[in-house]
């Protein structure tokens, strides 16, 4: 990526999921500007954190943590504000979209789900509350999905949890923006990561040609292609962007 967002340097950025998928060109992407990384992700943390350090020069902060652990999630939270200072910029990236059936859903998977894609959302957002209060703003980006919007069904309960995500975004936009703190949500659509192409079908010419016809611009979404929207709604380029759903989807829905 050659932009440079020269106001991301030097800030305390926190990352859910940061050492896969997605997650980890984030992370790589935010290194890159200059920033102060810290992640926690459920694998591969030490690997992530030695490659980015080798890369970059220096260490993110890099810390093993299931996002589903509420107290674990919010310590972490606390172990990145005393190391970098207080998060500036939070993104909410980590998320499971196994695929289920509704008869299939019990109350426990129902708690596991949500525990992972909806749960930890509000309370990573309620944990930099007070840090971006004391200075005077910050940034929330909650991932998201255009799942939602297209009403896809075979994961009812991801879908489910990312409406919520966004009308999450909208409630705290408008309850932090008094205190400067800007909380937006961005929806990929289908992007080439490890998991979708070898779980959820991308890997297939004609399941990955079916989704292409359904997308405007004719090319497989890849993770640099995330990259640089999240950078942006980070930075003071949006400064005035907030309670706002971006869709990164190659076309598929229309918002607004």
């Amino acid at each position: 990526m050659n932009t440079e967002f020269h106001d991301l340097k030097g800030k305390s950025v926190f990352i859910t999921g940061g050492a896969s998928g997605i997650g980890a060109t984030l992370t790589d992407g935010f290194m890159a500007q200059g920033a102060r990384v810290a992640f926690v992700d459920i694998a591969n943390v030490e690997e992530a954190t030695d490659a980015l350090q080798a890369k970059h020069g220096t260490r993110p902060l890099g810390m093993h943590c299931d996002v589903s652990d509420v107290d674990a999630l919010q310590s972490a939270i606390s172990r990145a504000d005393t190391a970098h200072g207080p998060v500036q910029i939070l993104v909410n990236n980590a998320a499971d979209d196994v695929r289920h059936a509704t008869d299939a859903v019990s109350p426990q998977m129902w708690d596991e789900n949500t525990g992972i894609n909806l749960k930890p959302y509000f309370f990573a957002c309620q944990a930099v509350l007070k840090g971006m209060q004391a200075q005077g703003g910050g940034t929330i980006i909650n991932f998201s999905s255009v799942s939602y919007i297209m009403g896809n069904a075979g994961y009812p309960l991801y879908v489910m949890a990312n409406g919520g995500i966004t009308a999450m975004t909208r409630s705290l936009a408008r309850e932090f923006g008094p205190d400067g703190i800007r909380v937006n949500a961005l929806a990929p659509g289908w992007v080439k990561t490890p998991k979708q192409l070898s779980a959820h079908g991308l890997g297939d010419p004609a399941i990955r040609q079916e989704h292409l016809d359904k997308q405007c611009l004719k090319r497989v979404i890849e993770p640099e292609d995330i990259l640089g929207p999240v950078l942006f709604l980070a930075s003071d380029c949006s400064k005035m962007m907030t309670g706002q759903l971006m869709a990164v989807d190659g076309g598929v829905v229309v918002t607004g």
